[in-house]
């Protein structure tokens, strides 16, 4: 993908460099682990590593004489703040920091023949929709979720918590590994799956047709790598009747023959300092998918020297999922949700939910069209002086730069 958010990209040069010269391998940023916690990572510098230390929560509680570790650490439930600390022959330090959900125990309904641990869902189970589905097998490079003998999630990693839709019903689940030796894994489970998902419900304050109000900005080069992309011809259009949910819709639509060039628009709210909950409910619409990229949807929040950006992308043309993004990585993250293509010439409903914990922003959950997706991953929010709380859309181009536009309606951002 060629695109960025505006909003995270006027961060890239000051973070491009940042961390580059340690690398962690496992476990992933913002993903959710079995104790103990394996811990893979390596430093290279100019001159020679001469140490690495892990911190947990602050607190050492590993160090090697060496340019590289792979441990397991024994940690606490819930989520925990991981610096990997490296020293070379000349003094230099250099650290990086992720954080990771720890939520179970490894050495729980473990698999005596395929090595896989299943935490949840336990067999013969009644559980409801989606489904909450916990396991790990230590050296798998890929994980997969089949549900009646059909492909329905994937994670490379060793390890996945994740909530996957299923249809009430008996259901056959099996999760099959790869691991790093070329070996393939597998274990099933049989459940029972008593209800479906539904849209999620709010409460707080909500800001409704946001589409209606007046004083929208927008960009077209911000929306690039860098915030330095193409100069594109695009527009917008408000109080569109045909086609409307309410009778007052919002016209995005954007051109141009630069290929993959984007635009970017964004209503500010005012700052709303103690909201540290949002839920972002919208409705679209489009003629011609297959113009499109990918579509943004986005929340900012910048609040005691902090700014969270909630950056969401229906990568569309791509890799066909949900990805979110990382603002201290500076980098789209793929939550293995799928997005497809949506269906042209019907309206579409997507509703977001995000918090701010700490100084993480939090991509709780997707909701589209009903169909309820936990998304449960958290990344660093970034430094800045600033105050403002506002929605965003952004457009991306195809490879031919297709001319297209995107219809929003009913746009609401709930916050308490």
């Amino acid at each position: 993908m060629k695109n960025f958010s505006r909003l995270a990209a006027a961060f890239l040069l000051l973070m491009s460099a940042a961390f580059a010269d340690i690398t962690i391998s496992q476990p992933a940023n913002g993903s959710s682990v079995g104790t103990p916690v394996r811990i893979v990572a390596s430093a290279t510098s100019t001159s020679p590593i001469t140490a690495m230390q892990v911190y947990v929560d602050h607190n050492l509680a590993y160090s090697a004489q060496s340019s590289s570790i792979d441990t397991s650490l024994s940690m606490a439930s819930g989520w925990r703040y991981i610096v990997i600390q490296a020293w070379d022959s000349k003094g230099v330090v250099q650290k990086q920091a992720i954080n990771i959900n720890v939520a179970y125990t490894t050495t729980t309904q473990s698999s005596s023949t395929s090595g896989i641990t299943i935490s949840e869902p336990a067999n013969g189970a009644t559980v409801g929709s989606p489904v909450h589905i916990v396991a790990s097998s230590p050296g798998a490079v890929a994980m997969k979720v089949y549900v009646d003998n059909n492909d329905t999630y994937t994670v490379h990693a060793p390890s996945m918590d994740a909530w996957v839709n299923m249809a009430a019903g008996t259901r056959y689940v099996v999760i099959q590994t790869w691991q790093s030796d070329g070996s393939v894994r597998k274990e099933a489970r049989t459940i029972n799956v008593s209800s479906g998902s539904t849209a999620p419900t709010t409460t707080g304050t909500a800001i409704s047709d946001i589409d209606q109000m007046t004083g929208w900005e927008h960009c077209d080069s911000c929306a690039g790598i860098g915030g330095v992309g193409p100069k594109i011809p695009y527009a917008y259009t408000q109080n569109r009747v045909d086609p409307a949910v309410d009778g007052k819709s919002m016209e995005f639509w954007i051109g141009g023959e630069t290929p993959y060039s984007n635009a970017l628009w964004w209503k500010q709210l005012g700052a709303k300092d103690s909201a540290t909950n949002f839920v972002y409910d919208l409705q679209y619409y489009i003629k011609n998918p297959d113009a499109s990229q990918a579509l943004e949807f986005d929340v900012n929040q910048s609040v005691n020297g902090r700014k969270y950006i909630f950056g969401t992308e229906c990568n569309i043309a791509e890799t066909k999922t949900w990805r979110i993004w990382d603002p201290a990585g500076v980098k789209w993250v793929n939550s293995g949700i799928p997005c497809v293509k949506p269906q042209a010439y019907k309206w579409h409903r997507v509703v977001w939910e995000f918090k701010r914990e700490g100084n993480d922003v939090v991509y709780v959950a997707v909701t589209v069209n009903g169909q309820k997706s936990y998304v449960n991953r958290r990344f660093l929010s970034l430094a800045v002086s600033a105050r403002e709380l506002n929605v965003a859309f952004q457009m991306d181009g195809n490879y031919n730069q297709t001319d297209y536009s995107v219809w929003l309606d009913k746009v609401t951002l709930n916050y308490w």
